[in-house]
């Protein structure tokens, strides 16, 4: 069966440096080659990763009227997504990422918001008939929680399941918390909301403990090199991760979540499966430059 797959995000256009190091205050460094453009976006990242892994795949976004993200229009509708709910607004820019990539691979980001932040309730329910129908929606934290909190509301009133990505790290109320049922942060976007640091297995259990207190099914917090663990009322296990000489992890865990989505079947619960599979398609992201380049297709991620 074929997963029907909403996200609702944000759509960024990234503008990257690479860097041997990263720059300490009043230091000037030299850079290895002049900015590179590519298409990003939590919310956009995360949605061509379900489309990549063959699943139907509705996103609901924000972009500006200058243009900048025409040619990411153009790689949603190549891998088959839905756009029907890219809504535009002429007050705002398109949102930007500013990334700065060093030679180990890691990045700092900094993010212009831009249109991302005037996604509404009124752009939530034009797209109320297509949540309804799905099996999940994924959210992440780029664009207004309200916006989220609606899109989630429609979702639990026909019985779709939630997922929420609490990224950017932000401190969150109980109202968008209690309406997820699958919540998957990494170690510090968990410490943030459960206060319990993750530092081993016992402080993993402690997180799941407190999410899934407020009522949510499933618990997946990513730990990147150590593995992925998970949590549900009834089980928990440590999922490894597959060891990779990483290039650029930007869009590594929105990778995982995409794939993740495209996979799970909450019936059967096929939690490890899923998660050893989003594993691998976030492997072989980690080893590309830039963040939607460098998401995988399905096929790719099976031949691994």
């Amino acid at each position: 069966m074929t997963n029907k797959v909403v996200i609702i995000g944000s759509t960024n256009v990234d503008k990257i440096l690479n860097v041997d190091r990263f720059v300490k205050p009043g230091e000037t460094l030299h850079l290895q080659n002049a900015q590179k453009i590519y298409g990003g976006g939590k919310g956009a990242n995360q949605a061509l990763a379900t489309a990549r892994s063959n699943a139907q795949t509705t996103f609901i976004s924000k972009i500006g009227t200058e243009g900048d993200a025409d040619f990411m229009l153009e790689d949603f509708e190549e891998a088959h997504m839905n756009t029907d709910y890219i809504m535009t607004t002429d007050t705002a820019q398109t949102g930007q990422a500013f990334i700065t990539i060093d030679a180990n691979g890691q990045n700092t980001i900094l993010v212009y918001g831009g249109a991302n932040m005037e996604l509404n309730d009124t752009d939530v329910n034009k797209a109320a008939d297509a949540i309804a129908e799905a099996d999940y929606i994924i959210a992440q934290l780029e664009v207004p929680v309200p916006a989220i909190i609606s899109a989630f509301k429609i979702a639990r009133e026909n019985n779709v399941t939630t997922i929420l990505n609490p990224a950017p790290a932000s401190e969150l109320s109980k109202d968008l918390l209690t309406l997820t049922d699958i919540i998957v942060p990494n170690e510090t976007e968990a410490e943030l909301l459960s206060g319990i640091a993750v530092t081993d297995r016992a402080s993993m259990h402690q997180n799941a403990e407190y999410f899934l207190s407020l009522g949510m099914k499933v618990v997946i917090i990513t730990l990147g090199e150590q593995g992925t663990y998970y949590a549900t009322a009834n089980s928990a296990g440590l999922i490894p991760s597959f060891k990779v000489k990483a290039i650029d992890t930007t869009a590594a865990g929105d990778t995982f979540i995409g794939a993740l989505a495209s996979r799970l079947n909450m019936t059967d619960f096929n939690i490890e499966e899923s998660i050893t599979y989003a594993n691998k398609a976030a492997s072989l992201t980690v080893q590309v430059e830039g963040a939607q380049k460098s998401i995988p297709l399905e096929q790719d991620v099976l031949k691994a």
